[in-house]
């Protein structure tokens, strides 16, 4: 019983990063108008000559979505792949 009670938590724990990485796109998805922000920043910062993807974006997104630095890259992927495919 304890074995099936320990693998049950350890299974739950396991599955924690699919259900964040969902709520993410699910919050893209439903926030067109927030995303195209995000977009608009982007472009400002490709002006720059600075990716999408680098720290200092990866940092605004985290600071603007009080998310981690990765949930806060999965969500700009997101973001640019559902409203901004030109940038970069």
């Amino acid at each position: 019983m304890k074995t099936l009670l320990f693998l049950l938590f350890v299974f739950s724990n396991s599955l924690y990063p699919v259900f964040s990485q969902s709520n993410l796109l699910e919050s893209v998805k439903k926030n067109p108008n927030e995303a195209r922000n995000f977009c608009n920043k982007f472009r400002e910062l490709n002006a720059k000559g600075i990716s999408a993807s680098s720290d200092r974006a990866i940092n605004y997104v985290s600071n603007k979505k009080k998310l981690t630095p990765v949930n806060a890259e999965i969500f700009s992927i997101y973001v640019i792949g559902l409203h901004c495919p030109d940038i970069i």
